[in-house]
């Protein structure tokens, strides 16, 4: 695969990682080193089921399945409701400082990955190149997302996006967790 094709595949890739992390930089209940944690499991997880993806593609070339998709967003669309949720409640607790909650979203963001690895990166020869490639689209998510996390602090300065963050938030979640479902 070219360098362009890759990063192009590691961008679209990285665009889901690239929300939630905005998401959870508008959230003013996680600390920074809370927050740095989501960026660090979106890249790890992208990079690890690209990976797994693509031994299981070579392994199994001939029967794709769409149930890690569909099971990837029902888990992130749970989450956006669960956000929701407690933005309608209000009572101050946050969905993203539970324990764990950036290993769930890290893996859901990432079945994606593991599908590309699974149909794209299954011919590559050379477990090197393999490595090198599947290492980069983890690195373009960590780093998409840390931008993200850098964006928000401008976008915590206008009231609206502080005032509604756990509407918008959980809104974005339900639509890509509905997305991952059906398209």
């Amino acid at each position: 695969m070219s360098f362009y094709s890759l990063f192009i595949v590691a961008i679209a890739l990285s665009l889901d990682a690239f929300s939630i992390s905005i998401c959870t930089g508008l959230n003013s209940k996680l600390k920074r080193n809370e927050k740095l944690r989501f960026p660090v499991s979106f890249g790890f997880f992208q990079f690890f089921l690209s990976l797994a993806g693509a031994y299981s593609g070579f392994l199994i070339n001939t029967y794709v399945l769409s149930i890690p998709k569909v099971l990837g967003g029902i888990i992130i669309g749970i989450v956006g409701i669960l956000m929701l949720r407690e933005g309608i409640k209000n009572t101050g607790e946050c969905v993203l400082v539970k324990k764990g909650m950036e290993l769930v979203l890290g893996i859901s963001v990432s079945i994606d990955a593991f599908v590309i690895g699974f149909t794209l990166l299954n011919k590559i020869s050379s477990n090197i190149l393999l490595f090198k490639d599947t290492l980069f689209i983890g690195l373009v998510t960590f780093l998409m997302s840390v931008f993200a996390l850098y964006i928000s602090n401008f976008l915590r300065k206008i009231d609206i996006f502080t005032k509604y963050a756990d509407y918008l938030g959980g809104f974005i979640l339900v639509i890509f967790g509905v997305k991952m479902i059906f398209f």
